[in-house]
């Protein structure tokens, strides 16, 4: 008993140390928030005292002279839009997939499978002149893009989990007289609940923090996301306005940690799933 006491001391001690490691950053940016640019390069590591003490200026800042507001408007926007397509059309796609057996079904099974395997980078600057030439370069765009992009993964989880849901079920159901829609709505979307939420923490934290994308795509004379308002906040010569900068790295943080910290208890009961059942 007492190897074991030790041995789950050291392990109790040795992650609260990881645990820390990760936090600090967080830390530190908050702290820097709060403090004079001046001091935020001079003593980055350092409390906020009454000389370093700025308040809120640095929020006010970032949100009237850079935009900040319209930038984290335009992101909620696009998140929103994007998981809630993404969720409603993968998971209709991965019941077809499962219930309906084909050489179609299987070969828009993998075909969707090799999506995940495929980098960005090769299809980036095609992706940006396609977007432009079909006027996909608006928020209301990027979501198709989004789809498009985010469909392989959650086609995978979804196809998992429905493998495990009782055939009966769904036949007992369009026995009462359910057409297909009306099953998939009210039969098989509930019991679908946890691999729903699973691949909307994933789909929300990726897109959410998402540059490069948006960056390629997007009109940036009308729309800014959130990373690129904060990139857009390096001026000419090098200048950095650092105490802004901080201030809106905690504004883009903070919502997407309180998400997950609200749904992280569902996520890997969902993630096991939809990948190990069937």
């Amino acid at each position: 008993m007492k190897t074991k006491q030790r041995l789950s001391l050291i392990g109790t001690g040795v992650f609260t140390i990881l645990g820390l490691l990760y936090i600090a950053p967080i830390l530190i940016v908050l702290m820097n928030s709060f403090k004079k640019k001046v001091f935020i390069n001079r003593e980055p590591f350092a409390l906020p005292t009454e000389k370093t003490w700025i308040g809120t200026e640095n929020y006010i800042t970032a949100i009237d002279k850079y935009g900040l507001l319209s930038a984290v408007g335009w992101t909620v926007f696009i998140t929103v839009g994007s998981v809630f397509v993404i969720l409603i059309c993968t998971s209709m796609c991965a019941w077809y997939i499962t219930r309906v057996k084909s050489k179609f079904t299987q070969a828009l099974y993998l075909l969707c499978v090799f999506s995940m395997v495929v980098p960005f980078q090769m299809v980036m600057f095609t992706l940006s002149l396609v977007a432009d030439r079909t006027g996909l370069n608006t928020p209301w765009g990027i979501i198709i893009i989004y789809l498009g992009f985010g469909a392989g993964l959650a086609v995978f989880m979804f196809c998992g989990f429905v493998k495990s849901i009782p055939l009966e079920i769904e036949e007992a159901a369009m026995i009462d007289g359910c057409t297909p829609l009306r099953t998939f709505f009210n039969v098989v979307l509930p019991i679908m609940k946890p691999t729903y939420i699973s691949v909307g923490i994933l789909e929300t934290m990726w897109i959410w923090n998402d540059f490069l994308l948006p960056y390629l795509v997007l009109n940036l004379n009308k729309y800014k996301t959130i990373s690129i308002a904060i990139q857009y906040m390096k001026g000419s010569y090098g200048r950095v306005d650092m105490g802004a900068i901080m201030a809106a790295l905690i504004l883009a943080v903070i919502p997407v940690i309180i998400f997950y910290l609200s749904c992280q208890k569902h996520i890997i009961k969902g993630v096991a799933a939809g990948a190990v059942k069937g």
